[in-house]
């Protein structure tokens, strides 16, 4: 005999979607200056989900980065809300991480003392704290690495001890402002696939700003294409990619299909096409 559909409960609630961790609403951003306002984002509206990887993506001056630093509490929006768990952004906080393009590791001390660095300065106890940090640069392939200054460690090194250290204190969503751009092709593609792995381990939030469509495309959940001036969001588009994913990904003709799908997107949006290797396909 076949078997018979459960009866339904009556009034039974029905499951609600998770509230999305990040909201930005209606976001603006304007500048003063000596010829007038410059609104530098107009209107810029996100919600992101918990775990979610979603890269800003478009060509430099678009706007993307100062999007990024009003979320970070580093900028006042000019008009709009920023929430973050419910509770407005409207200052740094700590359970914001942020990875800059540089860095930015202080030259003086270990691999391992910059990661505890944000400890310290929260005046948090050390001691619970160091055993993590030991566990994540272990992660990032730099065990062993931890008594060695940044003079000893290569762009690609220093940018993973960078991650330790913005990882350390756990925070709900991680920022991370083109921190690959300043590495060789082949570093950075190493980092990519680094990240990936790391991502995919800490189930990590991170908004993620790029100008590489190939970069924004290999790393993301979620690829936001930024238009200006001023800037808004033209697509917001998930990525038909699973996890974990490797560099090979991109010899996939989906994936050539969703680069040159981002690309026309930009290039549509700002009227020419991106330079530099971008314009290539990246």
């Amino acid at each position: 005999m076949a078997a018979q559909p459960s009866p339904r409960v009556a009034n039974a609630p029905l499951t609600q979607p998770a509230a999305p961790l990040l909201r930005i609403a209606q976001v603006e951003k304007v500048y003063g200056g000596r010829q007038g306002p410059v609104r530098a984002v107009a209107s810029a509206s996100l919600e992101i989900g918990r775990g979610e990887f979603v890269s800003l993506l478009g060509p430099s001056g678009c706007g993307k980065s100062t999007l990024l630093m009003m979320i970070a509490g580093l900028e006042t929006p000019t008009g709009g809300t920023i929430e973050l768990d419910g509770s407005p952004v409207i200052r740094p906080r700590r359970d914001i991480g942020i990875i800059f393009q540089d860095a930015t590791l202080l030259p003086w001390k270990t691999t391992i003392e910059n990661v505890l660095f944000p400890i310290r300065i929260l005046k948090l106890p050390l001691a619970p704290y160091r055993e993590r940090a030991r566990e994540l640069l272990a992660m990032v392939g730099l065990g062993g690495f931890e008594n060695h200054k940044p003079s000893q460690l290569s762009g690609g090194m220093r940018q993973r001890v960078a991650i330790c250290r913005a990882l350390i204190h756990d925070p709900a969503i991680l920022l991370m402002d083109e921190p690959f751009s300043a590495l060789d092709a082949i570093t950075r593609d190493q980092m990519n696939e680094a990240l990936s792995e790391i991502m995919d381990k800490t189930a990590k939030t991170v908004i993620f700003v790029t100008h590489s469509i190939r970069e924004a495309a290999f790393l993301s959940d979620r690829v936001v294409v930024m238009g200006g001036r001023p800037s808004h969001v033209v697509l917001d588009e998930r990525m038909p990619f699973g996890r974990p994913r490797r560099l090979a990904i991109e010899e996939n003709p989906e994936f050539g299909r969703v680069v040159r799908h981002l690309r026309l997107t930009i290039e549509q949006a700002h009227g020419t096409a991106p330079t530099g290797r971008s314009a290539g396909g990246e």
